[in-house]
C-alpha cells in the first residue's frame, strides 16, 4: 500500500509507543522501528525522540505528522472516487453510536450493510453520545448514530427515527399498580440514572426538571445492562428506550409505570451526526441507505 508507513508513522506519532502502534496495527515492534527507520534515512533527520518512558515527535516529526494525515486522507478520498467510478462499494466505514443504538439497532444494520457489500471493511465505535460527538470531531469515525442532542457547528445532524421511552419499575412496585401515576406521584422516588454524557441520562434529566421531581436518592450506572438489573432487583425506577426492555417486559422482569396523558410524551429521536467537512464515501452512501430503509420498515410496523 503506497501509504502504508505513514500511516505507521501516524499510529506511533498518535499512540506515542511502538509497541501499541504494533499491537494496533498487527505487526511486529520490529517491523514498526524499521519503517519509522527508513522514514527518517528519506527524510535525513530524525523524525521521533524515542526512550524507555515515552515516545515524542521532534519538530521535524510535528511536520511530517501534519503532512501525513493530509496525505493519507487525500489517498483515501482518491481511492473512494476511483471506486465509485468502477461502482464498486468498498474500502473502510468506521461508525459510532450511542449506547442504546449501538446496542439495539446497529447491530441489524451493519448486519445488512456487510451482507449486501461484502467488500467493506466495518470498524464499529460504541460509547455514550457525548464521546460518540468528540469522536466525529476528530475525524475517528465517518458517521455516527446517537440519541442524545449534539450541538456545534462542526456537526451535520438529521433525524432518522423516534424512539419510545417508558418509566420502568420491579413488578409489584407502588406505582406499577397504580392506574395513572402523575407528576406527584413519582415525587421523593429512587430513580436510576445513566452517566453523564448519555443521550438517555439527557432525557431523564429533562423529565425530572420539567416535573420538577424531587429525588429521594439516585444511582448511576454506565450502561443499559446496569441500568435494568437495578431496576429488576428493586433499587427504584429508571427511564429508558423502550427497545432495550422489550424482552424483560415480556419475561415479567420489568414492568412500565403507567403515566397520566398530560404529562410530557416520552418520545426523543435519534439522529445521524456527520462532520461538516467530511468528504461523503460511497460506503457511507450505502449505510445510510440502510438506516432509511430500516427507519421506515420501523415506522410502517407500528401504524
Amino acid at each position: 500500500m503506497i501509504t502504508e508507513t505513514l500511516e505507521i508513522f501516524k499510529k506511533v506519532a498518535e499512540v506515542k509507543s511502538f509497541s501499541k502502534a504494533a499491537e494496533d496495527l498487527f505487526l511486529s515492534q520490529p517491523a514498526v522501528s524499521s519503517h519509522i527507520r527508513n522514514l527518517e534515512n528519506e527524510f535525513g533527520t530524525k523524525l521521533i525522540y524515542r526512550s524507555s518512558k515515552h515516545v515524542e515527535l521532534t519538530p521535524a516529526g510535528e511536520i511530517l505528522y501534519e503532512q501525513a494525515c493530509k496525505i493519507i486522507k487525500q489517498y483515501q478520498e482518491a481511492k473512494e472516487k476511483i471506486n465509485q467510478i468502477q461502482s464498486i462499494v468498498s474500502g473502510k466505514l468506521r461508525i459510532g453510536a450511542s449506547f442504546t443504538v449501538g446496542e439495539y439497532i446497529l447491530p441489524e444494520l451493519v448486519s445488512q450493510t456487510a451482507a449486501r457489500y461484502p467488500n467493506l471493511n466495518i470498524s464499529v465505535t460504541i460509547a455514550n453520545t457525548e464521546e460518540i460527538a468528540q469522536e466525529i470531531k476528530q475525524n475517528r469515525i465517518d458517521i455516527a448514530l446517537v440519541e442524545g442532542e449534539v450541538k456545534g457547528k462542526e456537526f451535520q445532524v438529521e433525524p432518522f427515527m423516534v424512539d419510545e421511552m417508558v418509566l420502568i419499575a420491579k413488578p409489584g412496585h407502588p406505582l406499577v399498580k397504580s392506574e395513572k401515576v402523575s407528576a406527584e406521584d413519582l415525587q421523593d422516588q429512587v430513580w436510576i440514572l445513566r452517566e453523564s454524557g448519555s443521550g438517555t441520562r439527557q432525557f431523564s434529566d429533562q423529565f425530572i426538571q420539567t416535573l420538577n421531581l424531587r429525588l429521594k436518592h439516585s444511582y448511576v450506572f454506565s450502561s443499559n445492562t446496569g441500568v435494568k438489573a437495578a431496576v429488576i432487583n428493586g433499587l427504584g425506577i429508571a427511564l429508558v428506550s423502550k427497545l432495550i426492555v422489550q424482552k424483560e417486559i415480556k419475561a415479567g422482569e420489568l414492568a412500565i409505570i403507567p403515566l397520566e396523558d398530560n404529562l410530557p410524551r416520552l418520545l426523543r429521536e435519534f439522529v445521524i451526526v456527520k462532520g461538516q467537512e467530511v468528504f461523503f464515501t460511497k460506503a457511507a452512501e450505502v449505510f445510510l441507505m440502510e438506516v432509511a430503509h430500516y427507519s421506515q420498515d420501523k415506522a410502517e410496523s407500528s401504524l
